[in-house]
């Protein structure tokens, strides 16, 4: 090819989702376009989540709506769906949906980059078979300050509501030189924040045997000339042991006391009933992080409607929430997932009382959240810029070391000196339910 792919390209899901379709469109061969407008596209590409139901109907509607927005183009853009949903409705989505041209599932990433660059091209015949994704050549499209760093692919755990396994597959660590040649790649490029995704990071190395896992990754990215925060997402509670836990405390900065970690429940019996990996209840979890961290941010998720939450087991949910008091919750009403074990499980919640015990739960974290936040309101923080306010000239969105990109709150920002991009030190001047406002220093 002797030009560049026009791409008009939409990433559904996690930002493990995401990394991957930055590797797939960075390996296109003649390389790629990024367009703001389908109409100016050769290849319009989808890459979409099927994790939990709303997740797979917000997928099929956005294909559906996409291909009704480009069918009178002329000409009109290729489409390509790829990711979790095909990775788990194959066949189904092709008879369903011929308006797709290209699909790929998340087991081709490798064959991908070239499918791609010959469904447009008429010399398709004469492009490369194949180019392998390389992380370090990622089209990277987070604003540019962080990037997320993909340790590792698939999961060994059985949870019971859980269809990453099936769709994802067994874990598979990436090697620690690779991750961290791509991540002194991604600061030489601008991002100050490194944000480290696994489906579960203290997993990380057990399939490749020796080592020790995520100890030795942390200790290779710490020095990276230019990294300011390296922030760990997805902290499964049976991994959080003493020894991580006391490794994280001496490791410092720019390791942020930032603790993503994912109980999905309080209740012992709520919980074996799930089938998640044998841990200490999550009351001793938090009380080990904030005995090493007292200035801890944790975020966690939780499900409500189970089977098997009684109110009962839901009352002992409000009151792990309300007794600990912590940064970040999210909450998900059960999804009743095909192929997987809680389908079958007794005790079913209907999905009005799931929705309805989400709103109580979130109701109440509001409350937490506005009165942590308020006590930020006077202190100066290093603030991250990500970009302009839409709306507002001269107002900023950026985050504190405690809020996470698109899964926590914002900072609101403005004042001399902020850009996307910069880290500037900024006081808090009001807090919100979930955000906060700050004037950066002259």
């Amino acid at each position: 090819m002797n030009h560049s792919i026009k791409v008009y390209s939409i990433s559904l899901g996690c930002p493990k989702n995401r990394v991957d379709a930055e590797a797939v469109l960075g390996a296109v061969p003649g390389g790629v376009r990024i367009v703001s407008d389908p109409a100016q596209a050769d290849l319009v590409v989808i890459n979409t989540c099927s994790f939990i139901k709303p997740a797979v109907e917000e997928s099929v509607r956005v294909i559906l709506d996409t291909a009704e927005a480009i069918r009178g183009l002329s000409p009109r853009p290729k489409l390509a769906v790829t990711g979790c949903l095909p990775g788990r409705y194959g066949e189904e989505l092709r008879a369903g949906l011929p308006e797709v041209d290209v699909w790929g599932l998340p087991s081709e990433l490798a064959e991908l980059p070239g499918r791609l660059a010959r469904a447009v091209s008429p010399d398709g015949a004469r492009l490369p078979d194949l180019r392998r994704p390389s992380l370090g050549t990622r089209l990277v499209s987070t604003p540019p300050g962080y990037a997320y760093v993909k340790i590792a692919e698939g999961c060994n755990h059985a949870c019971a509501y859980c269809t990453i396994p099936s769709i994802r597959g067994r874990l598979a660590s990436r090697p620690v030189t690779d991750i961290v040649a791509e991540a002194g790649g991604l600061v030489d490029r601008g991002a100050s924040e490194l944000i480290l995704v696994a489906q579960d990071l203290t997993a990380y190395g057990r399939d490749m045997g020796g080592g020790r896992g995520l100890r030795e990754l942390v200790e290779g990215l710490l020095p990276l000339p230019g990294l300011s925060r390296l922030r760990l997402m997805y902290l499964y509670p049976s991994g959080l042991d003493a020894g991580l836990l006391d490794f994280l405390a001496a490791a410092g900065p720019p390791l942020l006391p930032y603790f993503d970690i994912p109980f999905q429940h309080a209740h012992p019996d709520v919980l074996r009933a799930m089938g998640r990996p044998r841990s200490d209840a999550p009351e001793a979890i938090v009380a080990r992080v904030r005995q090493r961290f007292p200035e801890a941010a944790i975020r966690t998720t939780f499900i409500t409607g189970f089977p098997g939450e009684t109110p009962r087991r839901f009352q002992a949910l409000l009151d792990f929430v309300a007794r600990e008091r912590l940064h970040h919750v999210g909450v998900f009403p059960f999804s009743p997932e095909e192929g997987t074990r809680a389908v079958a499980l007794p005790g079913k919640v209907s999905g009005a009382e799931a929705r309805r015990r989400r709103d109580a739960l979130m109701e109440l974290q509001a409350e937490i959240s506005a009165d942590i936040l308020a006590g930020y309101v006077g202190k100066t923080l290093p603030v991250l810029v990500d970009a302009p306010h839409p709306e507002w000239p001269g107002l900023f969105v950026g985050r504190t070391w405690f809020q996470a990109p698109e899964a926590d709150g914002v900072t609101y920002v403005s004042g001399p000196g902020v850009a996307p991009g910069k880290l500037v030190m900024a006081e808090i001047v009001e807090s919100k339910d979930y955000d906060l406002v700050a004037l950066a220093d002259g």
